[in-house]
């Protein structure tokens, strides 16, 4: 069995196993990361399927890249076992496909779905993971005539009309389900608006739907009418799917190197400090001035090893030195104060790990920032001269070696964060410059 999983988040993503000679030999995705990892090592794995003990046998590494959503976990794992096509993925033929509701590029067009995007004219929306909400999402919307688009298969335009005898044979033209353009009874430019009502709901804001789906459930519950209350927690369910949000971005060939790489520093620095969970959410800090003169501080913030520029804060020193001149720890304290009773003061989840720049001064500021707060945070200092880490818990640095994924993504912390604070400090130096030579 690989190392302990506790490393994986517990939200939607795909795992990659490699080999002892680092070569994919599986891919797959998940909504819950770690619980879904941690199924192919427990008791019974090889009763769900049989094929499972081959698989394990080989797996010396799990590397991951957390997802925004389900959806977007479904559709970085089709794209990465299309381009390494993992032996394990070819051997289970795990290459299902999944539904796309599509809408026909004919003079008067149907809604379908389908298992296969062509390139045939037609507009695709999806792909769905669980297509038994959206098979009752789709019943419900064309129940309430939203959704009023033929459902016959007969191929016809206005240049080429259907036979009349089939227009008489078709059940939906004689009980109203249908706007029946293949009798003449709507225009091709009128029918033309509802399949773009159509298309318009699945591009679309999802909330209002949503929300007449919830009154419905409840309504329906109150009045004991379970069987409604169920379908229209089904709609809603449905409703959901539909409108997770998946980020659209171009697989590039060293996609998967760089964000396991990023991954996989964020796990290799857990292992190097000893903290008891990965460092997923860090922030760093560091300060500039002159000679005292616009003293500022600066945070930044990468998660998995990513940027995250939501977080990134800027501080204007309050202190004041009696002594004149820069004062580092106490703007360290300062700022590292001020961030902690913001998440005190807002509820958000705090970092995993606090970063300093600087050495044991610098620490000992931020630790007395975390000891007024009455917060317990994992921090470590940082210093340019050997790029040793020190700890609260030892009085020696820590000393890794310079190709260090850890120490790679702590260097790339700290020179994040003194370039954000150095502009910021340029900026407030040449503001006062102009304003004395006005």
């Amino acid at each position: 069995m690989p190392a302990p999983i506790d490393h994986l988040p517990c939200g939607p993503g795909v795992y990659l196993m490699r080999d002892a000679a680092a070569g994919i030999i599986y891919i797959g995705k998940a909504k819950n990361l770690r619980r879904r990892v941690a199924q192919y090592f427990s008791r019974g794995a090889e009763n769900r399927n049989a094929k499972i003990p081959s698989l394990t046998a080989l797996i010396r590494v799990i590397d991951y890249i957390s997802a925004a959503s389900e959806r977007e976990a479904l559709l970085l794992e089709r794209e990465l076992i299309r381009r390494y096509q993992p032996f394990f993925n070819v051997l289970w033929k795990d290459s299902k496909s999944y539904p796309w509701v599509k809408i026909t590029a004919e003079d008067f067009p149907r809604i379908l779905l389908t298992r296969r995007k062509r390139r045939d004219g037609g507009l695709y929306f999806g792909p769905y993971p669980k297509v038994s909400p959206l098979n009752a999402l789709l019943a419900h919307l064309r129940r309430t005539g939203f959704i009023n688009l033929r459902r016959c298969a007969w191929e016809f335009s206005e240049v080429r009309p259907l036979k009349r005898a089939r227009i008489d044979s078709c059940l939906y033209f004689h009980t109203g389900q249908c706007p029946a353009p293949c009798a003449g009874k709507i225009t091709r430019r009128a029918y033309g608006r509802l399949a773009a009502r159509t298309a318009d709901f699945f591009r679309g804001d999802f909330a209002g739907l949503l929300k007449k789906f919830r009154a419905g459930m409840l309504a329906s519950s109150k009045a004991l009418d379970y069987e409604s209350a169920a379908a229209y927690r089904d709609f809603a369910a449905a409703v959901e799917q539909l409108s997770e949000k998946v980020r659209i971005r171009e697989y590039r060939p060293g996609l998967v190197a760089r964000e396991t790489g990023e991954t996989g520093a964020v796990t290799a620095l857990m292992k190097s400090l000893g903290l008891n969970a990965p460092p997923a959410h860090i922030e760093a800090f560091d300060t500039s001035s002159s000679h005292g003169e616009h003293a500022v501080a600066a945070s930044v913030c990468f998660v998995n090893g990513r940027k995250n520029p939501a977080h990134y804060r800027r501080y204007r020193m309050r202190f004041a030195n009696p002594a004149g001149g820069s004062d580092d720890y106490a703007m360290i304290k300062e700022a590292v104060g001020r961030r902690l009773r913001h998440f005190a003061v807002s509820g958000e989840k705090p970092p995993d790990l606090l970063l300093i720049d600087g050495g044991k001064g610098q620490l000992a500021a931020a630790m007395a920032a975390l000891r007024e707060n009455k917060m317990k945070i994992p921090v470590i200092a940082l210093a340019k001269r050997l790029e040793e880490i020190y700890l609260p818990s030892s009085p020696r640095p820590l000393l890794l070696d310079r190709d260090d994924p850890g120490l790679l993504l702590l260097e790339a912390l700290r020179n994040e964060v003194h370039r954000f604070g150095i502009t910021y400090h340029r900026k407030l130096r040449d503001k006062k410059t102009l304003e004395r030579e006005e």
